[in-house]
């Protein structure tokens, strides 16, 4: 599998992604918002373009959906029930599904509402898995559920499908966030040495360029993987020292909304 990710360098800070079959050379676009961005990626890299996942309804991971159709004849694949939020949806996706891109490349389609109600996330079959998480995780965060989402769904289903991965599995998100919520994470664990290090190693990365973290650092990074710690519950006057993940991901949330 080749993945190709494109940092796009607006104010929303979107990270678009190409994954190609190395046979066929074959390739998925994966939220092209900047569709000029992704067609010349691919063209330098002689990739062809057939297919585009959505992981959800947002503007600013569909609105380069008709003009990559239009340049490339590309189907487009999206949770099923987004079909009266995203225009000219060709294939509805539901959990288990598997996305075939050329003959060697397979992505397992993961349900994983709470950022809205109607995302996936893809999860590769590989030796070394990769998830395309769009909103759902970040690079030491998770999406906030103010546009359509819900925090105590987001919680389960980081919970129950994104904590259960392996550490060795990649994480490749739908935005670079990663200095402002190592900045979180620090600010809910003062002491959290693996935030501190990763912080001064990622100020100033060049986007284009960024670190690919995995699951395994961000069991050690992301405040929200780190619900059982006791400063992070400490930390939150109004949180009893016997707070359930649950609650202790909810206060999190809450928190970050306005941090």
């Amino acid at each position: 599998m080749l993945v190709e990710q494109i940092w796009t360098d607006n104010p929303l800070r979107n990270f678009h992604y190409l994954v190609a079959c190395p046979e066929t050379l074959e390739a998925l676009a994966i939220d092209p918002f900047d569709h000029q961005l992704v067609l010349q990626r691919a063209e330098a890299l002689g990739w062809k373009i057939t297919q585009i996942v959505n992981t959800h309804e947002h503007f600013d991971h569909i609105d380069g959906n008709q003009a990559m159709i239009a340049a490339t004849g590309a189907t487009l694949l999206a949770h099923a029930n987004a079909r009266d939020k995203i225009a000219n949806m060709d294939t509805g996706l539901q959990a288990g599904a598997v996305v075939k891109v050329g003959s060697l490349v397979e992505l397992e389609v993961l349900d994983t509402p709470g950022h809205t109600m109607s995302h996936v996330c893809l999860l590769s079959k590989t030796e070394v898995p990769a998830l395309f998480s769009g909103d759902t995780l970040f690079n030491a965060g998770v999406g906030h559920c103010h546009a359509g989402g819900d925090p105590e769904v987001l919680a389960k289903t980081v919970f129950k499908q994104m904590d259960v991965l392996p550490d060795e599995t990649l994480l490749y998100p739908g935005h670079d966030y990663i200095i402002n919520n190592l900045g979180f994470t620090l600010d809910r664990e003062p002491n959290n040495l693996a935030a501190q290090a990763l912080l001064e190693q990622v100020q100033g990365q060049d986007p284009n360029d960024a670190l690919i973290t995995n699951l395994g650092q961000e069991r050690q990074i992301n405040t929200f993987f780190r619900t059982s710690s006791t400063e992070i519950i400490k930390n939150f006057s109004d949180l009893a020292a016997s707070a359930t993940p649950k609650e202790v991901f909810l206060a999190l949330r809450e928190r970050r909304n306005s941090w």
